[in-house]
């Protein structure tokens, strides 16, 4: 090439470098829509124009139009809300996603009829004799029946394979196929614990009742998907999280959750495949070494370690199994717990930790003071998990701490045993989210699914609303129950929090990661009692489209 046509080619290159960002075409746009910024003014915009996977700018759909260059794909979203991308607190996402693929869903069924269709389904399409798995996520108040299937109503819905059916962390109920593949004759076989069920007659019912422990050893004895199947399950769970307008999950780790059993998220990673944004933690698993676990699984894994699709978040929700829903820890439990988050602290890193009772709640803060007096904790994103019957002295002191708060809809499922434990009154204030918002405490909202409840994070976001348990009992009153603005804040930038990324998330902001979804209904509008139908029609995530239906199925 010529001198002079090197030199041409330079000034070309160097002038290209210099137009401003502003002045370069957006990848995206989107017009005629009420996009809801969730900024501090929770401000209402028509349209916004996303490039390189961010917002470059909100405005009225004419004045984005004119960005548009030939290459710009315009999405008219028709008039639909358009919201931040719904980020759960406390999702126990990696767990969930390896068995999707091979489980039976009953989440969301309306009647026992209607789940034991899916089992029939279900029974049809895999291979003969496979294993039929519900692994939770439901519960009997959802049913319109009210109760619980029996074990001759699951032979009669899948005569050829075995079935397990778990309730929860109490109550699983297996047909004579589960029973003889898992080669239990008698309560002698059952993991220590649990029991098998009877009824008056002394016959037994095909249930196996008992502790969280046994319940957990029981599930861990059915037959693991392989690692192809866990893959699998991990993408198709996080699409069906982006059907429900989900882009982020902080993964409080958890129960059954080993080292191997992150292989499967770190492959999807990888391969460029995640479509949901995770920051995961990790737990002790072994009662009474779970430091020298720690020490040794964190080594080579800093905070914040991976990058926005996957990030290492810390510990939690479990740091130790002594601690783990102990009201009354002895003076060596909390001791070895202290250890570890002392440490924990000095090395900078995050935790979440599963708390209930607002009772006992001073054990637990005890210690967080103890190591702040040592190692300041406050700006290392602490949180409490759970806690629905937090009272103003415990919220005030996690204000004073930095201490967040991650709050999920637990009481929809179980309200009406809450008001029966502890009365109608205590049960107007759970969970206390106003007070918590008055405190300046930092909510994040979440389900802690996917064995305990529903991974739906519009039923959550109902619940904050009106509530109503899920066989639409009202429990909660007014003075604790947040506006529709709130309860979206708690879902996006409140949840942001956890991860340390308010400032690229939780908002449609100019300079934030393209994170949304367009709504099937206007969350801000629709009857209350509908807020758990609303669905997503599209998701992005980082500006590329993760999940489309309906009209913008193309």
């Amino acid at each position: 090439m010529r001198p002079l046509a090197i030199a041409h080619v330079c000034f070309v290159a160097i002038a290209l470098a210099a137009v401003p960002a502003a002045a370069q075409a957006p990848d995206t746009i989107l017009v005629n829509g009420k996009i809801l910024t969730v900024d501090a003014r929770f401000s209402t915009r028509q349209a916004l124009a996303i490039r390189d996977g961010r917002i470059v700018a909100l405005d009225t759909s004419a004045n984005i139009r004119k960005l548009a260059g030939r290459q710009t794909r315009v999405i008219d979203v028709q008039g639909r809300t358009v919201i931040p991308g719904l980020i759960d607190s406390h999702l126990h996402a990696i767990r969930a996603a390896q068995t999707f693929s091979t489980e039976v869903n009953w989440i969301g069924a309306a009647s026992l009829a209607d789940a034991l269709g899916r089992i029939s389904d279900a029974a049809r399409t895999m291979k003969p004799g496979a294993w039929l798995i519900v692994a939770g996520g439901w519960n009997v108040q959802q049913f319109k029946e009210n109760r619980r299937p029996t074990q001759a109503e699951l032979i009669a819905s899948a005569p050829n394979n075995p079935v397990y059916v778990q309730l929860g962390y109490g109550w699983a109920m297996l047909t004579p196929l589960a029973y003889k593949a898992l080669n239990i004759t008698g309560d002698a076989d059952v993991p220590s614990g649990g029991k098998m069920e009877r009824d008056a007659s002394g016959k037994r019912t095909g249930g196996i009742s008992g502790g969280e422990g046994a319940i957990i050893a029981l599930f861990d004895k059915l037959p693991k998907p392989t690692f192809e199947e866990q893959v699998e399950g991990t993408r198709k769970f996080f699409r069906e999280l982006n059907r429900l307008a989900l882009t982020g999950v902080y993964d409080p780790g958890g129960n059954n959750l080993a080292p191997d059993d992150y292989q499967a998220v770190f492959k999807v990673w990888r391969q460029g495949e995640m479509t949901v944004r995770v920051a995961y933690t990790l737990c002790g698993q072994t009662p009474g070494a779970e430091f020298a676990e720690l020490r040794g699984l964190v080594a080579l894994v800093p905070q914040g370690f991976g990058d926005d699709m996957l990030r290492f978040g810390g510990l939690g929700e479990r740091i130790t199994a002594a601690m783990n829903n102990n009201n009354r820890p002895t003076d060596a439990e909390k001791e070895a717990y202290y250890d570890i988050v002392r440490w924990a602290a000095g090395r900078g890193m995050t935790l979440t930790m599963h708390w209930n009772n607002d009772a006992s709640a001073g054990q637990l803060l005890d210690i967080f003071e103890r190591v702040n007096r040592e190692v300041p904790i406050g700006t290392l994103r602490w949180s409490i998990a759970h806690l629905n019957d937090a009272s103003p002295a415990t919220l005030a002191r996690m204000k004073a701490l930095g201490v967040g708060w991650t709050v999920q809809d637990a009481m929809y499922f179980g309200g009406e045993g809450y008001v029966q434990q502890a009365g109608a009154a205590a049960a107007r204030r759970v969970p206390p989210v106003e007070t918590g918002k008055r405190l300046g405490v930092t909510i994040g909202g979440g389900t802690d699914a996917h064995r305990v409840a529903s991974y739906n994070p519009f039923t959550s976001l109902q619940w904050f609303l009106d509530g109503r348990t899920v066989a639409g009992t009202a429990i909660r009153g007014p003075e604790e129950t947040p506006d529709r603005a709130d309860a979206l804040r708690f879902y996006t930038i409140g949840s942001a929090w956890f991860s340390f990324d308010e400032s690229k998330r939780g908002s449609l902001e100019v300079g934030k990661l393209a994170d949304l979804a367009v709504l099937s209904k206007d969350y801000m509008t629709v009857p209350v009692d509908e807020v758990h139908t609303i669905e997503s029609l599209l998701t992005m995530v980082g500006g590329r489209v993760v999940y489309s239906s309906g009209e913008f199925a193309k």
